[in-house]
C-alpha cells in the first residue's frame, strides 16, 4: 500500500479493478465450461437477435426503435466479433450524423424533425390503410383518424 491516500503502489491493484474483475468472474465460469459456454452464446445469439429484431419493426413507429436495435446488437456484440464490428460501425455513423448536426441552425433541426414526424405518419397512414385502424385507440381519437381519406 501507499503512504500517500489516493496513489497506489506498483504492482497493486485498486478497489475498482477488483470490483471489476468480480463482475466479470461469473463471464469467466461459463467460458472455462465449452458446454455452458456453447449454451450462453446460443442463449445470447436468441435474445440478442429477438431484441434487433423487434427493434427493427418498431423503427417505423414513434419510440425508441434504434435505441432497442443498438440494445440488441450490444447483447449480441457481447459474445460475437462481427457484432461488435456492426456496434462500433453504427456508434461511428451515428456520431459522424450528430456532428453534421450539431452546427446546423435550430430551423434546419426543426425541418429534420418535421420530416421525420412527416415519415413516421406516412407510414402509419399506409398501415391503416391496408389493415384498418386498430380499436385500441380511444373512440374520440379512432372517429379523427377514420375520417381521414381513403380509411
Amino acid at each position: 500500500m501507499s503512504d500517500r491516500p489516493g496513489q497506489v503502489a506498483p504492482g497493486e491493484r485498486t478497489v475498482e479493478e477488483d470490483d471489476a474483475d468480480d463482475d466479470w468472474a461469473w463471464r469467466r465460469r461459463i467460458r472455462s465450461n465449452p458446454h455452458t459456454h456453447r449454451i450462453y452464446k446460443w442463449v445470447v445469439g436468441i435474445v440478442g437477435a429477438a431484441v434487433t429484431v423487434g427493434g427493427l419493426i418498431l423503427v417505423p413507429a414513434p419510440g425508441p426503435g434504434w435505441v432497442i436495435v443498438f440494445v440488441g446488437i450490444a447483447i449480441l456484440a457481447s459474445e460475437f466479433e462481427r457484432a461488435q464490428r456492426l456496434l462500433t460501425w453504427g456508434k461511428a455513423r451515428l456520431n459522424d450524423w450528430n456532428e453534421w448536426v450539431a452546427p446546423k441552425p435550430l430551423w434546419f433541426k426543426g425541418l429534420v424533425g418535421l420530416v421525420t414526424l412527416a415519415l413516421v405518419l406516412a407510414i402509419f397512414y399506409g398501415l391503416f390503410l391496408l389493415s384498418g385502424v386498430p380499436g385500441f385507440f380511444p373512440d374520440v381519437v379512432e372517429d379523427r383518424i377514420k375520417d381521414l381519406p381513403g380509411l
